[in-house]
């Protein structure tokens, strides 16, 4: 048996959180493999600033090479994020032989393809659980321990900053501005907050899930994606009242010939599992044939919780090294030669249940005026909410559908918008409730 030696990209929050959890489990760490896992080189361009831990002399470098081209190091952790120079650097670490852990999430929705063929050329592995849920083992189960289902959704509650804000909102009947200052403050939500709040991080999660769930390639330009920042108090406090809550969830479906592949505000019965995770915990739930739904919950990130995924990587790769049995698990949990390329479903295509919010003139025909519209396109109506008050001459009208094709949706908006009645652009929320 040898000493599996590790090479760090990225000496940041999470690197640090790797160092940490080498350093002070590092009995366990090597109970549970028999054997040695050493640090042996950290590249970061900011080698000054005290992380809160004790490295060895000649440890720590400015100098990427000294990780990627190292004849020693047999697994390289890429911890910098974004998509170059991660992305060379990988892709010449794998040239030179090196084993991958990344927690790069954009990096491999977007480019994970030709990772994933470099390495299955070079005959390495790519292990990626950090960039999925953080500290949830959702791609280990689904590639091992559920590996004999066949999936037909996937659905997650994957993005803490919109997850703390839409329950903040919800408990305070807040609008979205002061509690994203909030998240903010708190250090929940980054300076420039788009990718968690316009859905794009849980776009790139949900894009990998489905991949690794239905044995297919994603283009990630064809995920539609729809964020959390129209949402208002008022939507919040109506979803309630009709017994639903509002979450950014992400959303893969499997029809044998296409995939859906979604991220948007969705309404969710209060008592559904995925509508009880609150604050910035993730959450995703499985459909498989034969096991059912599985619903795995826990911290989404964090440097811990991330800290933790990296190493079970790190782990399992070194396992695999000592045992002789590189590339036992397939880098996406099918054969590379049976991975499919399966079309994505047009948004216009979906159906789904629709929970609209008008703001119209306060007189007498209006409703019948809306209903007739949706009535041309072949929408029903569900159920409908007006409530009492209202702000100088309008008043809300809310609607509830029945399942609808999101063209038909879309071309009775656009209708009904040109109605003189009509004050503001009608607020839409996709529903899901059918879903076992």
């Amino acid at each position: 048996m040898r000493t599996i030696k590790v090479g760090l990209l990225g000496f940041g929050t999470v690197g640090t959180g790797v160092v940490k959890n080498v350093q002070r489990n590092a009995t366990v760490i090597q109970k549970r493999l028999g054997y040695g896992l050493e640090l042996v080189r950290i590249a970061d361009l900011d080698v000054e600033t005290d992380r809160g831990v004790e490295l060895g002399a000649g440890v720590l470098t400015t100098d990427v090479e000294d990780v990627i081209s190292h004849p020693e190091i047999d697994i390289v952790v890429e911890l910098i994020g974004g998509y170059e120079p991660a992305k060379s650097f990988i892709l010449k670490a794998i040239a030179n032989g090196k084993h991958i852990v990344t927690a790069n999430k954009a990096l491999m929705a977007v480019h994970g393809d030709e990772i994933i063929a470099a390495a299955n050329r070079q005959g390495v592995s790519v292990m990626f659980e950090a960039a999925v849920g953080g500290g949830i083992p959702i791609l280990s189960s689904i590639k091992e321990n559920l590996c004999s289902n066949e999936f037909n959704s996937v659905l997650g509650v994957l993005n803490g900053t919109s997850n703390f804000i839409l329950t903040k909102m919800t408990e305070d009947g807040s609008d979205f501005a002061p509690v994203l200052r909030e998240a903010q403050e708190l250090g929940y939500a980054e300076a420039d907050p788009t990718f968690d709040i316009e859905g794009i991080d849980a776009a790139h999660k949900i894009a990998l899930l489905s991949a690794i769930c239905f044995g297919t390639s994603v283009d990630f330009g064809q995920v539609y994606t729809e964020g959390i920042s129209q949402i208002s108090a008022a939507d919040i406090r109506f979803a309630a009242q009709m017994g639903y809550k509002i979450k950014l969830l992400a959303i893969g479906k499997n029809h044998g010939d296409q995939i859906e592949v979604r991220v948007h505000p969705t309404m969710l019965p209060g008592t559904y599992q995925l509508a009880g995770i609150n604050g910035v915990f993730n959450a995703v739930r499985l459909i498989g044939d034969f096991v059912g739904p599985t619903l795995l919950y826990g911290s989404g990130a964090g440097m811990d919780a991330t800290a933790s995924a990296v190493m079970g990587d790190v782990m399992a790769i070194a396992r695999d090294l000592n045992s002789g049995a590189q590339l036992r698990v397939p880098i996406m949990g099918y054969s590379a030669d049976q991975v499919q390329s399966l079309p994505i479903k047009a948004m216009s295509e979906i159906v789904s249940y629709y929970y609209l919010r008008f703001t119209t003139l306060d007189r007498p025909g209006v409703l019948a005026e809306i209903a007739g519209c949706l009535g041309r396109y072949g929408i029903s109506i569900q159920s409908m909410l007006q409530p009492e008050g209202h702000e100088g001459d309008s008043v809300p009208i809310v609607l509830m559908t029945h399942e609808a094709k999101e063209e038909d949706v879309s071309n009775a908006l656009a209708e009904i918008g040109q109605l003189d009645s009509i004050l503001q652009p009608t607020c839409l929320i996709r529903v899901e409730h059918d879903l076992d």
